[in-house]
């Protein structure tokens, strides 16, 4: 059993920042590529960012390029996302996956290869 609890979601205003962090419990592939992925109203969910295993790759969407950043703690199990310089088009229900396998480049971008999801939360940001 794979568990991912998202927190650190909430309402701010255009420019200000948070940090949005992912915990997984039980059976865990947290040694695998793990990404954040978010959905806003009447849109489909798209990719945001993402980290490889050992955390030396890192891709973003270029929406979120040079805004936010991905890290990784193995040893605790944890995934966080610095988003600064919000923007009220950042508003959306954030979620935290993890994959099941080893996938490498493009793959950590695709929201078909994780296997694990997070419950997702909210950030809305007002102009």
């Amino acid at each position: 059993q794979v568990q991912l609890v998202e927190s650190g979601g909430g309402l701010v205003q255009a420019g200000d920042s948070l940090r949005l962090s992912c915990a997984a419990s039980g059976r865990t592939f947290s040694s695998n590529g793990m990404g954040w992925f978010r959905q806003a109203p009447g849109k489909e969910r798209e990719f945001v960012a993402a980290i490889s295993w050992n955390g030396a790759n890192i891709y973003y969407a270029d929406s979120v390029k040079d805004r936010f950043t991905i890290s990784r703690d193995n040893a605790k199990n944890t995934v966080t996302l610095q988003m600064n310089s919000l923007k009220p088009e950042d508003t959306a229900v954030y979620y935290c996956a993890a994959q099941q396998l080893r996938y490498s480049g493009a793959y950590l971008r695709a929201r078909d290869k994780y296997a694990y999801w997070g419950q997702g939360t909210q950030v809305t940001v007002s102009s």
